[in-house]
């Protein structure tokens, strides 16, 4: 039986929730293990990053860097059989619930073994630059 488009925004919104819940317990290998072992992150001013290992050292910098927490709020989902494409936004937030950073993001979604996880993630700021 077909997903349906409302279980598949139910499936991804849990899977932000892991992701929120992970990153606020500082729990990288949580985050790593909510991505297909072939995803790929683009984050701004990096390479591409691959591999559970690259992201799970991608995602514990960011923490040790001071983020704390983050909000992830999807906008739209778009189903593709196996494949989602969320567009929504994010906000970073440091210690004592400070605002860090606010943007949006793109994430292609791949279902493995009927659970779904994060296969590209690519996200930028909606801050102004500062020179």
């Amino acid at each position: 039986m077909p997903t349906t488009a409302t279980s598949i925004r139910d499936e991804i919104r849990r899977a932000n929730d892991s992701f929120e819940a992970s990153f606020a317990q500082g729990d990288a290998a949580g985050i790593a293990s909510l991505y297909t072992p072939t995803a790929v992150l683009l984050p701004t001013n990096h390479e591409p990053i691959q591999h559970p290992e690259g992201i799970q050292a991608f995602w514990q910098e960011a923490m040790s860097q001071g983020v704390k927490q983050l909000k992830l709020k999807t906008r739209d989902i778009e189903e593709l059989e196996d494949t989602a494409i969320e567009l929504g936004t994010y906000t970073l937030f440091g210690q004592d619930s400070q605002p860090l950073d606010q943007g949006k993001y793109l994430v292609v979604w791949k279902e493995q073994q009927g659970q779904w996880r994060l296969h590209q993630d690519i996200w930028n700021t909606s801050q102004p630059v500062r020179l």
